[in-house]
């Protein structure tokens, strides 16, 4: 199983942090020791000081594809969950100053909770999935699909160039503008429109 990831898929997401538009997806990955199930709490690393929620609408590819055509991208998934992209956003900074690969901030333990999955069809795709973030019962985060830069199909297409995409294989596909500094006991609640997807304590 593989967990990839979006950088920079929401245009106000990437000004708030100073990030250009990319005119290619961004992508990196996330070792499966990243994940973060059941709901179970999030133990702050001791290597940074500023560790950022990013909520993130999560597809679970449901076929094995390689080079998938966009037109038949949405065929690769029909199931999609809330995940959040945990960042140590002070160790990204220094490793993105050097020009170094951003696994050491993005893929450590415990670093991409994942709450529960919907069944979802080609017109829920199409006319956009509504998502949020609470921080200590705050809206904090909150986006809809249709406002990524790169579609789910996207996106599929494009990872499926460079990796064969197996089933169970997990895309984490961006967040929204509004990520900020979590916290020793702040309650992280995901929502898809207003269904309850995720919960995660911060320890």
């Amino acid at each position: 199983m593989k967990i990839f990831c979006v950088g920079r898929n929401y245009g106000e997401h990437a000004k708030e942090l100073g990030n250009a538009v990319p005119e290619n997806p961004v992508i990196f990955s996330k070792p499966d020791t990243a994940l973060l199930k059941n709901n179970d709490p999030f133990y702050l690393p001791d290597f940074s000081n500023d560790v950022h929620h990013e909520i993130e609408l999560v597809i679970k590819i449901c076929k094995t594809g390689k080079k998938i055509e966009e037109q038949f991208a949405n065929n690769y998934f029909n199931e999609i969950g809330l995940g959040i992209d945990f960042t140590a956003r002070d160790l990204q900074s220094q490793l993105k100053a050097k020009g170094l690969p951003w696994e050491l901030a993005k893929g450590f333990d415990g670093s991409a909770p994942l709450g529960n999955f919907i069944s979802v069809n080609s017109s829920l795709v199409e006319n956009g999935i509504n998502f949020s973030l609470k921080k200590n019962g705050t809206i904090v985060q909150q986006g809809n699909s249709n406002e990524m830069i790169f579609s789910f199909a996207k996106i599929v297409a494009f990872v499926s160039n460079y990796f064969t995409l197996k089933v169970g294989d997990l895309i984490y596909t961006g967040t929204p503008a509004g990520v900020s500094k979590v916290s020793i006991d702040d309650k992280l609640e995901g929502f898809i429109e207003t269904e309850l997807m995720l919960t995660c304590e911060v320890k």
